[in-house]
């Protein structure tokens, strides 16, 4: 076996190559769950009846009416649970309540021969609620301390003494707001019962062994009486990581309780009103500083809007709270961790998992104080870094800090960005009414689950007698490039090119108990465990090649479908001969792979530990230009400069980085999730429903200018090929948008003036930001954030 790292010569990775699937996507052929409905026979179709109250019991519920209507086949209920009534891992989540949590909670489901009768029967079907009190803003959750979960710290030092004798002391409040993942295809699932009772589900699924688990939970039947099959995904972004499990077991109650398909389609509405979101936070800290501007101290306390039920809010805030240091060193540092329960969809993953909204109170906490410290945000932020083999507040070292600072000083070369800044402030003066800002915001982001159990993969590998090779892998394609970057690990392994490889669907049936295609470890544990099958074929192999050449095995080499020795007078022979040599001497042609991430330990009880394999590095600088009048705004310019190690597929990776990047600048500029916290008869319901009312990124935000390079010289050892992860890491980058706003803003008012801006920095919100940096005793709005205070100066 050779090192995880080493790469041979003329691999396959590395090229950039386009998505596998690229030309069926752009074709409109590529197949997702809901187009295999068209292709199965007498398939039942299901419609939830959604509670109208964001708190309230079901004091009654009468189905009788629904099946007066034509077409309706059955309405399930709570009744016809066979197993557990519940479709959430921590028990917290019946799929047919009797108690609402939240405005839209499905309390039953229709089947109907087409979906327009599901409908229609959904409406027909009569609910009695008692209404209840309710928590709408976590605001509330918090004064009504209601909380879920278990509560977490994180600390170092002592905070509470050197905040004490630090020389600038500043303290703030920062609410800011979740993002909803808005993925083009909705959740869906398609179950089949065949002759023997065994259900096959398809499911659009980033976690098709937990959804598995949560079928069989509901049925009352063993795992190996169901199949879990993810075609591909429209988007998931994280929120199909969960939330998929009780959609699946209402398709397949429905199929076993019908003998029928039932195909369950979410449409764009239903959705949004019932699928978790990424958690907004509260948090309130104080942080201190000594005279040359380095973070000495800083408390806080962050409380994570969770929602009706746990779903990950435990692991997200754990993550929030591991990466609140960011790319900052902080000697002496105490926050406090919570996760809210409020009567609001469960909130759930998305891209970052915690660790932007931990990440997002250090930079916010940043930009507010440089101004008051009189410190150049740039300088500031420069100042605090991680030097080498510092260790974060919770006991990993840093060992990589001298990657971090080589992104920062390549983009302000590249990026001309001493230059620009004095171009900047030349059209500030020049302009009263338009001001420009720019910003640079560094990303330390973490990579492995924090939950160490999951860091491990399968893979089934097979070469069949003509020479080709079939992939069975556990992780999910979702859009990301994963399936094109194992292809290239594959094919680099067994010495192959690209087009003797093939790549399956992932099925739980193949690769058993997998972990959720998540935390931007797909690559690093499925490359890794595909290597290990294509490896232990690659030695039988070389076995029987060593036999026909001459020569000892460990001569034997496969380049490009080619078997030489290391000599040329050792001749060669072509790999399709090879395999076929070696089946008529009956050598085995497949082989089950396996990875275990190395090296990590973690105790979530005092949060300490090395829970991640590495770090991801990267930096961007964002140029804005606001609008003094509207505080409308254009994305100008942004440069970016990210490590992904030694890169798979640069293409992907430079593909994840620009959709990463924009994905967080929507959420923190334009995604603006609001709910109905009126006492009226809407309490509780989402008022952004559709694209209409809840603004994406499109390319009108996309800036004009945008220039990404990847870290040269970054090989990454005990990686997979010396690459590093590129999923999450690249959302963080847009902070560098966020915090030039700030500045654009800060630009109409005095020198040295601090600006709060809420989030997201809507075009309302750095208008009221730049309004009161322009007329310091204008009134704040309420959700704009809290100006930090000085807590003291000595």
């Amino acid at each position: 076996m050779s090192a995880l790292s080493e790469r041979p010569d003329n691999p396959v990775v590395g090229i950039p190559l386009p998505h596998e699937s690229a030309a069926l996507h752009v074709t409109g052929e590529a197949l997702y769950t809901d187009d295999l409905v068209g292709r199965i026979a007498g398939a039942l179709h299901a419609w939830p009846v959604q509670a109208p109250h964001a708190h309230a019991m079901v004091t009654a519920l009468r189905t009788a009416p629904a099946y007066r209507v034509p077409g309706v086949v059955r309405v399930l209920t709570a009744e016809d649970v066979p197993g557990i009534n519940d479709a959430g891992v921590k028990h917290d989540e019946p799929l047919f309540p009797t108690e609402v949590m939240f405005h839209g909670h499905a309390v039953c489901w229709v089947l109907g021969e087409t979906q327009e009768a599901a409908r229609l029967g959904a409406a027909a079907v009569e609910v009695d609620y008692e209404p209840l009190p309710s928590l709408v803003t976590v605001q509330e959750a918090i004064a009504a301390e209601s909380f879920q979960g278990t509560p977490r710290s994180l600390s170092r030092g002592d905070a509470a003494t050197a905040l004490e004798s630090a020389a600038h002391v500043f303290e703030g409040e920062f609410e800011f707001a979740g993002q909803e993942h808005f993925y083009l295809e909705t959740h869906v699932s398609l179950a089949l019962v065949d002759e023997s009772g065994q259900v096959l589900v398809h499911s659009s699924t980033q976690h098709p062994s937990e959804t598995q688990e949560i079928v069989g939970h509901v049925l009352g039947v063993p795992s190996h009486e169901v199949t879990v099959q993810c075609l591909r995904m429209g988007g998931a972004f994280g929120g199909k990581e969960m939330q998929p499990h009780g959609y699946a077991a209402i398709a397949a109650l429905g199929a076993t309780l019908t003998g029928r398909p039932v195909r369950l389609r979410l449409n764009r509405t239903q959705d949004i009103t019932m699928s978790g979101k990424r958690h907004g936070f509260h948090s309130t800290w104080r942080a201190g500083f000594d005279d040359e501007g380095h973070i000495v101290a800083l408390e806080a306390t962050l409380t994570a809007d969770g929602g009706w039920s746990l779903d990950l809010s435990e692991p997200v805030l754990a993550r929030a709270l591991c990466h609140i240091d960011n790319a900052y060193w902080v000697p002496n540092i105490r926050v406090d961790g919570r996760v809210a329960r409020t009567n609001k969809t469960s909130q759930t993953a998305f891209r970052g998992f915690g660790g932007p909204q931990g990440m997002l109170v250090m930079e916010d906490l940043l930009g507010r104080c440089a101004p008051l410290l009189g410190i150049d945000p740039l300088e500031l932020r420069r100042r605090n870094f991680y030097q080498q083999n510092q260790t974060t507040p919770y006991g990993q070292p840093v060992r990589q800090a001298d990657r971090l600072a080589a992104c920062w000083d390549q983009v302000a070369s590249s990026g001309e960005v001493a230059r620009r800044r004095a171009e900047i402030a030349d059209f500030n003066r020049r302009h009263p009414h338009t001001k420009r800002g720019l910003a640079m915001t560094p990303v330390k982001f973490g990579i492995s689950f924090n939950l160490t159990a999951f860091n491990q993969a399968g893979a089934l590998v097979h070469v069949y007698k003509d020479g080709s090779v079939l992939i069975n892998h556990g992780g999910t394609e979702m859009g990301q490039g994963l399936h094109t970057k194992m292809l290239q690990v594959a094919a680099t392994a067994l010495g192959l090119p690209l087009s003797r490889v093939r790549l399956a669907p992932t099925r739980t049936d193949k690769v058993p108990n997998t972990s959720a295609t998540a935390a931007s470890s797909g690559a690093d544990l499925n490359g890794a465990a595909i290597k290990n099958a294509c490896e232990q074929i690659r030695e039988r192999l070389a076995q029987v090649a060593g036999g026909v050449l001459g020569i000892s095995p460990n001569d034997v080499r496969i380049e490009d479908g080619v078997v030489r020795g290391l000599s040329p007078a050792s001749g060669e022979i072509g790999w399709n001969e090879l395999v076929n040599t070696a089946y008529h001497q009956r050598v085995q042609l497949w082989a089950a792979g396996f990875y275990r991430t190395e090296g990590l330990h973690w105790d979530p009880n005092v949060m300490q530990g090395e829970p991640f394999k590495y770090f991801a590095n990267g930096v961007a600088a964002a140029e804005v230009e606001v609008d003094g009048f509207t505080g409308a705004y254009t994305l100008r310019r942004v440069d970016i400069v990210h490590d992904v190690g030694d890169s798979l597929s640069p293409l992907i990776d430079i593909g994840q980085i620009e959709g990463g990047f924009v994905q967080g600048a929507g959420w923190l500029t334009l995604e603006d999730l609001r709910w109905d916290t009126s006492d009226g008869p809407n309490r509780g319901r989402l008022a952004t429903q559709a694209a209409s009312t809840y603004k994406l990124p499109s390319f009108s935000e996309m800036p004009d200018d945008f220039r990404v390079t990847l870290l040269e010289k970054a090989h990454e050892e005990g990686a997979v090929y010396g690459s590093k992860a590129v999923g999450e890491p690249p959302l963080m980058l847009a902070f560098s948008v966020r915090e030039a706003l700030r500045e654009a803003a800060a630009a109409f008012g005095p020198a040295g003036t601090s600006v709060v801006l809420g989030c997201p920095a809507t075009p309302e919100a750095v208008y009221w930001a730049l309004d009161k940096a322009r007329t310091p005793r204008a009134p704040e709005p309420s959700d704009a954030g809290t100006e930090p205070a000085m807590a003291g100066e000595r």
